[in-house]
C-alpha cells in the first residue's frame, strides 16, 4: 500500500476485507509511515519504495498518492511486475497517463483503476438500467453535487487539491468520478463545453467548481456541475431521462418513471455491496478526512479489489466491469478537453 492517508482510511480496510494481506505500508514521511501502520497492524512500514518492491511474496501494489507521483510510482510497481490499482485522477495529462498505460499492457500485469463507484449499488444498477434500454434511448443527463467543503476559510484539504500544476482541483478530486460514470452508462463523450471557477477565497491555482456541458456516443446531451464550497445545504442528483421514461437515484435507492407510473427497482443481489463500514474516528482530522467519515467507499472499494482478485488469479469476474487504465487514459483525455475548453471558451470536439 503506497499512501498514509486515504490509502489506510479506506483502501487497506477493503483489501483485507477482499482478502489480501496487506505486507508493507510505503509512505514519505517515516514517523507517519510508522505510526499508520502500527495503527493498522501492517508488518512494514517504508519509505523506500524499491526495498518494498524486492520483498518476497508481494504480488501486488495499491497506489493512494497525489497524482503527479501515480506515473512515477506504477512505472516502478509494473517494471518490477507488480499488479497495480492505481487512484483517480490517474495522471496529469493524457500523454502521461498513455505512458503509464502502455507499460502495463506491455508488462502483462492486472491494472485497475481506483472508480470504485461503479460498485455503488445505486450507481450500478442506473447503468444496468441505462443498458437495458428501461428508458429508451438517453437524451438529458443532469449530474449535481454541491457540498459545503471548501466554504470555511482555512478548509484543509490535501495540498495537491489546490494546484493545478499536480493534477489538482475540484475537477480531479470529484469530477473524474462523474466523467466515469458517463462514458460506462452514456457512452465516451463526443464533446464538451466547460468552465472551471473558484467560489471560495483560497488563493487556489485549480477549480473548486466546475460546470460542463457534454454530448455521448450514445446521442445523450447532459450537465456536470460541482462545487465544493456551496455554503448552502447538501444537494445532489444524478438523473436521466430517454425517450421511454427516467431513472434517477436517492442515495442508493433507485427510482423509475415509465409509461406505467413510478416504482423503486429492487438493488439485486449481484449489484449488492457490504454495509457501509467508517474508518477510525481518531483518525478522522481534516476536512478532507471527514469525506470519508461514513465510510461510504468501504462497500465498493471492497467489491473493485475482489474483482482486482480475481482477475490476479485469472478467474471470471461478474457484475459491473472495473475501470482498467485504458479507462483511466480515456478520462484524462475528458479532462484535458475540459481544461481546454475552460481556457479557450470553446466547444472541444472529442471525435478527432
Amino acid at each position: 500500500m503506497i499512501g498514509t492517508g486515504f490509502g489506510t482510511l479506506t483502501h487497506v480496510r477493503a483489501l483485507r476485507a477482499a482478502g489480501f494481506d496487506v505486507a508493507a505500508l510505503v509512505g514519505r514521511d517515516a514517523a507517519r509511515t510508522e505510526a499508520r501502520a502500527e495503527r493498522f497492524g501492517i508488518p512494514v512500514a517504508s519509505i523506500d519504495l524499491a526495498q518494498v518492491l524486492a520483498m518476497p511474496g508481494v504480488d501486488a501494489v495499491t497506489i493512494a498518492t497525489p497524482p503527479h507521483t501515480h506515473a512515477k510510482l506504477a512505472l516502478a510497481a509494473i517494471a518490477a511486475g507488480k499488479h497495480v490499482v492505481c487512484e483517480k485522477p490517474f495522471a496529469r495529462d493524457e500523454a502521461e497517463a498513455r505512458k503509464v498505460h502502455d507499460a502495463a499492457e506491455s508488462a502483462g500485469v492486472v491494472h485497475l483503476l481506483g472508480c470504485e463507484f461503479r460498485y455503488a449499488a445505486g450507481q450500478a444498477l442506473m447503468t444496468r438500467l441505462v443498458g437495458d434500454g428501461a428508458i429508451g434511448e438517453p437524451r438529458l443527463a443532469t449530474f449535481l453535487l454541491h457540498i459545503p467543503l471548501l466554504a470555511g476559510v482555512g478548509s484543509e484539504v490535501p495540498d495537491w487539491w489546490s494546484q493545478a500544476s499536480e493534477g489538482g482541483g475540484w475537477l480531479g478530486a470529484q469530477g473524474s468520478h462523474v466523467i466515469d460514470q458517463v462514458r460506462t452508462t452514456l457512452g465516451d463523450f463526443t464533446g464538451v463545453s466547460a468552465s472551471l471557477l473558484n467560489l471560495a477565497g483560497h488563493g487556489w491555482t485549480a477549480e473548486d467548481t466546475f460546470a460542463v456541458h457534454f454530448r455521448t456516443t450514445r446521442g445523450c446531451d447532459g450537465v456536470m456541475q460541482s462545487t465544493a464550497a456551496d455554503r448552502g445545504p447538501l444537494m445532489i442528483t444524478s438523473r436521466i431521462a430517454g425517450t421511454k421514461g427516467t431513472v434517477w437515484t436517492e442515495g442508493d435507492t433507485v427510482k423509475l418513471t415509465d409509461a406505467a407510473g413510478t416504482q423503486t427497482v429492487d438493488i439485486p443481489a449481484d449489484l449488492a455491496t457490504p454495509t457501509a463500514e467508517p474508518p477510525p474516528a481518531d483518525l478522522l482530522v481534516t476536512a478532507y478526512d471527514w469525506l470519508h467519515s461514513t465510510g461510504i467507499d468501504m462497500g465498493p472499494y471492497t467489491r473493485l479489489f475482489e474483482t482486482f482478485g480475481q482477475l490476479i488469479e485469472g478467474n471470471s469476474i461478474s457484475g459491473p466491469a472495473p475501470a482498467t487504465f485504458a479507462d483511466g487514459v480515456a478520462a484524462m483525455r475528458v479532462m484535458d478537453a475540459i481544461r481546454r475548453s475552460a481556457a479557450d471558451r470553446t466547444w472541444v470536439d472529442l471525435t478527432t
